[in-house]
């Protein structure tokens, strides 16, 4: 594979919704610091989005307050003057403190402007979370009422599922939202799956290290929908479909001699076939065509099929204003507490740190090829929420570990030395930055893996 089997188009889409995405929840976060910090008296030296080492692409003083756009798309900050903080200004610390500096506040309000962009950002992904649920709704096909049963990976079947198994309960317990059992795999740690299999009850067990097996080989969805593939709906003219002459209607009847009458059987087929050239059977009409499709690196072939959604029972949930709020919230928690959950997984030596970790890059591939505002909007809410919760940890140059300290001052009535918390902001600082840079060479491999 090479740069030129990139798709740049579908590459920029993702990068531009990245990047939108980021800089709402970045700026609205530095502001949680900033509204409190101003409330208080505190000078507010400098306001980025956006780290800016050297230069900056756009900065303007208005006040006693610089605002400005970095160029390293890692973040943004907010300068509040007494504050040790990442910009590390040694100098005005070692002058006498000032009534406006941050460090002349008492430590109840200091407390505040530390956990003020924590809470800015556990309030935007409610509130998105909510006001999403308003104005969609929610829709899912309840898992007793998937027609065609499941589809299984070779990681699903090596533990017993089966294409076409109904899932009775997982652990004894029945979940009704089928999207919800591999997190109840992958982080609650079960132990068994009951199945129904051609009318007969089978009982799966489940080994301690699959959830491992599933992060390592990033198959979380292990189990799927199983839908019928009847038709072809629209082909990307620039693709292996379109050059090959597919069209809207087309039916696959099979791929080299195997049948695919169901579409992961496809796409299964479709993969298998990298670099290699696929033989299509194509029913057109009354006509039967044989195609020859040559598969590229990535497995891809570039058509969708017609929905089959009038082939499932699907459940729908309206809500009004007011039930938008609380079911908001319950989803704000369940998202925290399944991040919790992978945190846990990966500090409890369960999975590979490796195969887990990822940087901006492993983030912006999980945006839409195409824009689509409710994945926009659903994982900005992820995002903002997972910002919250990283930025709570009491580490040495997070909110969090600015809160803790202060806690203990206000508990034993003894504030840190300024020299203490320098130290501590630089160690705190040293290891995240090492973290993300490691995370970065992580995802850089994996793009250099991937291309060649």
């Amino acid at each position: 594979m090479s740069l030129l089997a990139i798709n740049w188009a579908e590459a920029g889409i993702k990068a531009g919704q990245f990047i939108l995405s980021f800089s709402i929840i970045v700026v609205l976060h530095e502001l949680g610091h900033f509204l409190p910090a101003r409330w208080f008296k505190c000078r507010v030296e400098k306001f980025y989005l956006f780290f800016n080492p050297w230069f900056s692409l756009f900065k303007k003083k208005i006040g006693e307050t610089e605002y400005g756009l970095g160029w390293v798309p890692f973040g943004g900050y907010v300068k509040i003057a007494g504050m040790i903080d990442e910009s590390m200004d040694k100098e005005q610390l070692k002058k006498p403190a000032q009534p406006w500096e941050f460090r002349s506040k008492p430590a109840w309000q200091r407390l505040i402007i530390m956990l003020g962009g924590v809470t800015v950002n556990l309030i935007l992904g409610f509130t998105i979370y909510a006001v999403m649920l308003w104005h969609w709704g929610e829709s899912y096909v309840p898992t007793n009422k998937l027609a065609y049963g499941i589809s299984t990976d070779s990681l699903a079947q090596s533990i017993g599922l089966r294409d076409g198994d109904q899932i009775k309960s997982v652990d004894g317990e029945y979940i009704d939202r089928f999207s919800k059992i591999p997190l109840k795999v992958v982080l609650g740690s079960a132990k068994t799956m009951e199945v129904e299999r051609d009318g007969q009850p089978v009982t799966i067990n489940i080994p301690d290290d699959f959830a491992a097996k599933l992060i390592h080989y990033k198959a979380i969805n292990f189990i799927d929908m199983r839908v019928p593939f009847l038709a072809i709906d629209s082909v990307v003219d620039t693709t292996v479909a379109g050059k090959i002459g597919l069209r809207h209607g087309d039916r696959i009847l099979s791929v080299n001699n195997k049948p695919v009458p169901y579409y992961h059987e496809f796409r299964k087929s479709i993969q298998g076939s990298k670099n290699k050239t696929a033989d299509l059977v194509v029913l057109r009409g009354a006509d039967t065509m044989n195609l020859k499709a040559p598969i590229g690196a990535n497995g891809q072939i570039g058509l969708y099929p017609v929905s089959v959604k009038e082939k499932f029972e699907v459940k729908e949930i309206k809500y009004g204003f007011f039930e938008a709020i609380p079911a908001g919230f319950k989803k704000s928690i369940e998202t925290l507490e399944g991040y919790w959950l992978q945190l846990k997984l990966i500090f409890s030596g369960k999975v590979n740190t490796n195969e887990s970790l990822g940087s901006v890059i492993s983030i912006g591939k999980m945006f839409a090829p195409e824009w689509d505002w409710q994945q926009f909007w659903s994982l900005t809410a992820f995002f903002s929420l997972v910002l919250a919760l990283m930025n709570i940890l009491p580490i040495p140059g997070l909110d969090g570990g600015h809160a803790l300290f202060t806690l203990v001052e206000m508990i034993s009535g003894r504030k840190p030395s300024e020299k203490f918390l320098e130290y501590a902001q630089m160690g705190g600082m040293v290891l995240l930055l090492g973290l993300m840079a490691y995370a970065l060479g992580l995802d850089i491999f994996r793009v250099i893996r991937d291309l060649f």
